[in-house]
Formats: structure tokens, C-alpha cells, sequence
């Protein structure tokens, strides 16, 4: 297994490496990077000495709206410390970093009520915690999170559960979440890395269940899936942040072009990769020209909507990581560079807020249906968003690939 990983990184890197040298005079990610360095600086110095962390800023809007560690964010704010310190190297901002990471523990306490975004929570934390120190006390917690994680699923369906509230409220029997394939990388890295090897498992037959049910023909996904507990059938795809039940909610399409992209680099199985394809294919094929998204992509009079920085951070990161596990010289190409006008687009005076706030990136929308977080910073914006200059700056300028997760 670990030949046939060799090989195809070494073939993806050829390829990437070729490319990234066209980039290198106009996309300067050190600048970039040194920005994010003096926003979070700059927001390490309002925060109280507290477990609160960032989560939004509405337009207009100066300082953070703060959570507690139970929000589905507070994995983001520790990341993006970590991530910082990864390039920079500064012994104040780890030690802000493992602070805010060490806040989060008892998420995994036994008597904690399981929550499905453990994954977010925990694996942007200590995952990159872990990662970056190799310290046994961040690996227990993360193996903790995926067995709370393991819970939530349900052999019948095959899927792991995301609202336990909606089954009341909604009527939605068994309900996954698009969202979900971003929590399943903590069971692959934990089925890898001392946890159960039944993880790993989970893990796959929720890629498989989603990929058969939660996307339409066209590869465009539902936000929500439901199921039957009984049958473990499919019944019908909903939204609850989408514009419609039959629309394609751009962060929704963003997180499965991430998830399918991470489920291929843990399975090698090249089903992951063709559908990985297909779904960032459309969301590409459908982007306007700075290629940024609207909230929604079939929104009825789409130029007056609010766009979603965030849908582009996220699928900036994702679509480097497939172009370095593509095997087609081509799609590489394309989605590289689709990645680099991103994030040259992202880093632009329009969508970087700069010296309107303390956070990376401005014209997020968190749910607009809902009427909150509509043209704002968001905090997972800007996690995805270093992540994707880290991505870059480890393939462009150190000459290996960036991989998060599984040894």
C-alpha cells in the first residue's frame, strides 16, 4: 500500500511542481501568510483569557462574536494557530495554539453528549496539534473523539447520524449532512493509528451510502439525506442552508469536494477520485467569473445574492490537495489552477478584510436562510483559508506534498 502511495505522489508531485512555477511571480503566498500572521495577532490581543472563541464578524462588525466549546467552530480558532505556527515558528503563538486546543478536552469527557462534529472540532485542533508536535497525550484525545464519533453511526443505514433533534422536529428519521464527510477523516486517521480498525469501515461505508443517495445525477449534492431506520433506505434530499431542497448550496458542494478528495487519499480506491471529479467538476463548471461563489448557485436573480467566501476557501484547499492526487495530467492542471485564481481572488482587497476587522477574509455567508452570519467573516473561512496557502506553500516552495491526516 505504502509503494503504490509513493508512486502516485511522486507522479502528482512531477506535475504540480511543473505548474506551480508559473505561479510563483504572481501569486506571493509569504505576503499572504505574513497577513494572516498580523490578523490573528491582532485578534489574540481583544481575546479575554478565556475557553471563548472566535466565530464571526457581521459586516460593519469590529470585534468577534465568541462561542463556547460546544459550538460546532471551536475547532477552527486553535487550528489556525497551529497553522501559523507551522510557517512562522513563533514559541508565543504554539503556546496560544496548545492553550486553545487544551480548552476543547472535555468534549471528549465520557459523560459528554456525542456531538457529530466532533470531527471538526477535534481534528482541526488536536489533529493538527498532534501533527505538529507528535504528542501521546493529542493522539488519546483524538482516538477519544473518533470513538464518540463511531456512536453516531448506524449500521442499518450506513450512515453516521447529524441531527438527533431533527428527527422530532423534522420528521427526518435517520438525517447525514453533507457536512459529515468532512468528520469522517478522524475515523480513517484513527482506524490508522491505534483506534478500532472497525473506523475505518464506518467510515468508507458512509462515503459509499452518501455518494449513492445525496447527490443527483448531475453531481450536485443534497444538503441533507434522509433515511429510514428500519429499511435503511433513502426517502428523499432536503436543504436546511440551501435556497431549495432541489438547488446546489455552494459550501454544501465545497464540503463534498474536500470529502471525497480525503476519502480517496485514505482509500486509494479510484472510485473516490472519479467522483471527487465529477462533484468539483460541476461546482467549477457553474463558479462566476472571479470565481468566488453566490451562496447558492441556482438562485433566481443570483447577482443581487451575497457570495460565500468561505464555499472558496474550503474548495481552494480541496482542489490542491486533488490535483496532487490526480492521476491525469489534465484535471491536475485545472484544478491547481482553479485553486490559484481562488486564492489570488480571496486575497484581493475586495474579499480580505483587512482594516475592517481582525479576521482573513470578508462575504461569507453562514445561513442565509436562517438570516444569520450573511456577508461576514467567518471563522471557518479563515481555517481553510491558511490551510490553503499552507497546501500551497509546502508544494510550491518545500517540494513535497502537504497531507494532513493518516501516517
Amino acid at each position: 500500500m505504502k509503494k503504490h502511495i509513493y508512486i502516485l505522489l511522486f507522479f502528482s508531485l512531477g506535475v504540480i511542481m511543473y505548474s506551480f512555477g508559473q505561479d510563483r511571480k504572481t501569486f506571493k503566498v509569504k505576503d499572504i501568510l505574513r497577513y494572516c500572521d498580523n490578523q490573528l495577532k491582532r485578534t489574540l490581543g481583544e481575546l479575554k483569557d478565556s475557553s471563548f472563541m472566535p466565530r464571526s464578524m457581521n459586516s460593519g462588525q469590529k470585534k468577534w462574536s465568541l462561542v463556547g466549546i460546544h459550538d460546532w467552530t471551536s475547532g477552527f480558532w486553535p487550528g489556525i494557530l497551529w497553522y501559523d505556527y507551522e510557517y512562522f515558528r513563533n514559541d508565543r503563538i504554539k503556546e496560544k495554539a496548545i492553550q486553545y486546543t487544551e480548552y476543547l478536552q472535555p468534549l471528549v469527557n465520557p459523560n459528554q453528549k456525542v456531538d457529530h462534529d466532533i470531527g471538526f472540532q477535534i481534528f482541526c485542533s488536536y489533529g493538527n496539534a498532534y501533527r505538529l508536535t507528535g504528542d501521546e497525550k493529542y493522539k488519546k484525545i483524538i482516538l477519544e473523539a473518533a470513538a464518540k464519533l463511531s456512536e453516531l453511526y448506524n449500521p442499518v443505514v450506513g450512515t453516521i447520524l447529524s441531527w438527533p433533534n431533527m428527527v422530532q422536529k423534522m420528521g427526518w428519521p435517520h438525517n447525514t449532512i453533507i457536512d459529515n464527510m468532512m468528520n469522517l477523516e478522524i475515523l480513517f486517521w484513527a482506524s490508522k493509528n491505534g483506534g478500532d480498525k472497525r473506523y475505518y469501515d464506518m467510515a468508507v461505508s458512509h462515503a459509499m451510502v452518501t455518494k449513492k443517495n445525496a447527490f443527483r445525477e448531475n453531481g450536485s449534492c443534497f444538503h441533507v439525506a434522509v433515511y429510514d431506520t428500519i429499511s435503511g433506505k433513502f426517502i428523499k434530499g432536503v436543504t436546511n442552508q440551501g435556497y431549495s431542497d432541489g438547488s446546489m448550496w455552494a459550501r454544501g458542494q465545497a464540503w463534498a469536494i474536500y470529502g471525497y478528495t480525503m476519502v480517496y487519499r485514505e482509500t486509494l480506491d479510484k472510485q473516490f477520485l472519479r467522483f471527487a471529479e465529477k462533484v468539483a467538476n460541476i461546482y467549477l463548471d457553474r463558479l462566476p467569473e472571479d470565481y468566488i461563489p453566490y451562496w447558492d448557485f441556482d438562485l433566481p436573480s443570483i447577482q443581487d445574492e451575497p457570495k460565500d467566501a468561505s464555499a472558496a476557501a474550503i474548495a481552494s484547499s480541496a482542489l490542491l490537495e486533488l490535483a496532487q492526487l490526480e492521476d491525469n495530467k489534465e484535471m491536475a492542471e485545472r484544478y491547481r489552477s482553479a485553486a490559484i485564481v481562488m486564492l489570488n481572488n480571496l486575497s484581493s482587497k475586495k474579499y480580505q478584510s483587512r482594516n475592517a476587522n481582525n479576521s482573513f477574509l470578508k462575504h461569507c455567508t453562514g445561513n442565509h436562510p436562517s438570516k444569520y452570519e450573511i456577508d461576514a467573516s467567518i471563522i471557518y473561512a479563515d481555517y481553510y483559508y491558511i490551510e490553503a496557502l499552507t497546501r500551497y506553500n509546502f508544494t510550491c516552495n518545500a517540494l513535497r506534498p502537504y497531507m494532513r491526516s493518516s501516517k
